[in-house]
């Protein structure tokens, strides 16, 4: 280990410092699955995979804690692929790159990956840290849960034997999650309408840039900006002054990311160049002071390019631009049940042109409240069939209800308070977590989730502050040790 030399606990970063030299996109972890199956094989561990490509590592109990409960700990091995625009990084070849700026971990130009790669670390070292008590340990480790949480979906009963779970998947140290909201994804695709180029136009590229973005659970509420509605406001106004044309409009990349860039090419008539010039120094100085405390670093651009041979058609134009300008995008209701929690919310994720002349506008809808998910998702496909647009929802996931009651949520409080000199906070996420479906495969678990900070995740600002994971990691293992005093 060089990169993480000195930090602590040894074992954690030593791991995760190998898990960032291993590609593993989201429905392409075959190449860290493999690791992980090597990695039981060298150190002698029980190690399975199921068809899902889920991977399953066994240790027996320490000597004397035989009859203690089971516990599995959980955290999936794929990563949000997020870079910068400038960053040249193949995430199904290159390794990640990371470094240490002051407190933090962080990956030049791309993801970093600590989400969820220091959770797949931690229970590695939990495997083989001799000085680490527990009982019988069953290490969890699914596929696809940025995009789909195909490795829950398809977990089948029996995988596991262990009625605790610990998931090792938030972001927040100090913070016990014992609740999750649903999810569903919302996909849109239109038809282009298309014709041959008009005489006279003038043609310029608007860039949106330099956002945040994050993640469409957990910072929706944060208040940042999202660059494609940021950047069809500016359009929108635009054609309702002057009637321009889209040549293109394109932003945003995953659908549980908030839109950190986009970009349009619009063709307009060649003598009003000054005034789009104009209208447009207005916007980016009007932009840049309502965003000034959440979005320091927005940048907006406009620079002249070359006339394309086509552009979309002015009833096309319309269509496009006052359905993004009607999508609804952000927190769309709090929850009265969990004050300060958001209860439902929407993301505006992505649009693409794909194949078959298509645009292919990305959505997802969060809530703790099923109906309140569905009626949000029902009213993002109301506004794009109303121009015509096919419309599909995804096939979505359950919440996790909270259970204040629960025996290790009970266990875990308490180790935090003896450790650290206060109570941890207790809550549930607005980030989708696996829990759900495992409730659902395994009725009856007892679970909890928890992790150390993690900033900025699913953008290239993802970054993990060092001194959490020593604190997760001593709250982890006495977790664990305290679980040897329970009786099966």
């Amino acid at each position: 280990m060089e990169i993480f030399n000195g930090l602590q606990p040894a074992l954690v970063w030593e791991y995760f410092e190998e898990i960032c030299q291993i590609p593993r996109p989201s429905k392409k972890e075959e190449k860290i699955a493999a690791w992980l199956m090597e990695f039981a094989k060298k150190h002698q561990l029980e190690a399975r995979r199921d068809q899902a490509g889920n991977v399953l590592i066994a240790k027996p109990a320490t000597p004397g804690n035989e009859h203690s409960p089971a516990v599995v700990l959980q955290a999936h091995m794929d990563m949000v692929c997020e870079k910068n625009a400038e960053t040249v990084h193949d995430f199904e070849k290159d390794p990640i790159k990371p470094y240490i700026d002051g407190e933090w971990v962080k990956a030049r130009g791309t993801t970093l990956g600590a989400d969820d790669g220091i959770g797949v670390a931690a229970a590695l070292a939990v495997l083989t840290d001799e000085n680490v008590q527990h009982g019988p340990l069953e290490c969890l480790f699914t596929v696809d849960e940025e995009t789909g949480l195909t490795g829950a979906f398809a977990l089948e009963p029996g995988f596991f034997q262990g009625k605790i779970l610990l998931n090792l998947d938030s972001e927040d140290e100090g913070e016990m999650f014992i609740g999750c909201a649903g999810g569903i994804d919302t996909v849109v695709r239109l038809a282009c309408e298309k014709m041959p180029l008009p005489a006279h136009k003038f043609a310029v590229q608007v860039k949106v840039k330099g956002l945040q973005g994050g993640h469409s659970g957990d910072d929706i509420n944060k208040g940042r900006g999202n660059a494609i509605k940021i950047l069809n406001r500016f359009l929108w106004d635009l054609n309702e002054r002057y009637g321009i044309l889209l040549a293109s409009l394109e932003g945003g990349n995953l659908r549980n990311a908030i839109a950190r860039e986009a970009q349009a090419t619009i063709l307009f008539d060649e003598v009003l160049k000054e005034n789009i010039r104009v209208d447009f120094n207005l916007y980016a100085a009007e932009m840049e002071e309502v965003w000034k405390m959440t979005e320091p670093g927005l940048s907006l651009e406009l620079e002249s390019v070359e006339l394309p041979e086509e552009t979309l058609t002015q009833a096309f134009t319309d269509k496009l631009l006052n359905a993004l300008y009607a999508c609804p995008h952000g927190v769309f209701s709090m929850s009265y049940r969990m004050p300060g929690m958001v209860e439902t919310s929407t993301n505006l994720a992505a649009v693409k042109w794909v194949e078959n002349n298509t645009v292919l506008i990305t959505t997802s809808q969060r809530s703790d409240v099923d109906s309140e998910k569905m009626n949000i998702a029902h009213m993002v496909a109301a506004v794009f069939r109303m121009v015509g647009a096919t419309v599909e929802h995804g096939e979505g996931y359950p919440g996790w209800a909270p259970n204040p009651d629960s025996r290790i949520l009970k266990i875990a409080v308490e180790s935090y308070k003896q450790l650290f000199g206060r109570a941890p906070v207790v809550r549930s996420i607005h980030a989708g977590l696996e829990c759900g479906l495992f409730l659902e495969k395994y009725p009856g678990m007892d679970m909890i989730s928890f992790g150390p900070t993690l900033r900025g995740v699913h953008s290239p600002d993802e970054k993990v502050d060092i001194a959490t994971v020593e604190k997760w990691w001593r709250h982890l293992t006495d977790i664990l040790k305290r679980l040897t005093q329970e009786t099966v």
